[in-house]
Formats: structure tokens, sequence, C-alpha cells
């Protein structure tokens, strides 16, 4: 099952990607890590901290009429390897 939301705000844009985040059971470090990014910027991003690139993007779509929506693929829990990933996550948290 998906979940769409429309993406109307950098704040919005940055839930959207922490959903999907979690529900993959990663960290935001661990996102970092595989891009290749600090984890300031991920954490960053979540929360919808505007910059120039964000504001003209939501500018522009507003001016436009475009609307952006983000589609959050739930089914990845059904993937064994991101099931194991994920409790092995929860199992490191609970000590």
């Amino acid at each position: 099952m998906a979940v769409r939301i429309e993406i109307t705000s950098p704040e919005l844009l940055g839930f959207a990607l922490q959903q999907g985040r979690l529900v993959r059971g990663t960290s935001q470090r661990q996102l970092a890590d595989q891009l290749g990014i600090g984890q300031k910027w991920v954490w960053e991003m979540e929360n919808g901290k505007p910059g120039l690139l964000m504001e003209r993007l939501f500018a522009m779509l507003d001016a436009t009429g475009v609307r952006l929506w983000a589609e959050i693929d739930e089914s990845v829990l059904d993937d064994p390897d991101v099931s194991t990933t994920h409790q092995h996550d929860a199992e490191s948290r609970d000590g």
C-alpha cells in the first residue's frame, strides 16, 4: 500500500522524506552515509529548512500551477532485506 502526500512546502517535502526513511527503518546517519552526505544535511532537509533552491522551487510550482506529490511505498516492509534491517536496528536501540 502506498501513502500519497501533496507537497506544498519544504516542510511537507521534509516530512515525506522522513516518513519514507522511517518506513525503511533507516536512521538519519545511515541515510547520510548511504548518500555520502552529512547527517546535518539530512536533518535540515527533513525539517524543511528553507534555502534558495527550495524557495525558488516552490515559488515556481505555485506560479505555474504545477502540483507535486510524494508517494511513500509501505510495501517495502514486506521485503525481507528491509524487514531484517529494521528489526536489527530496533534490537540495537533496545540494547
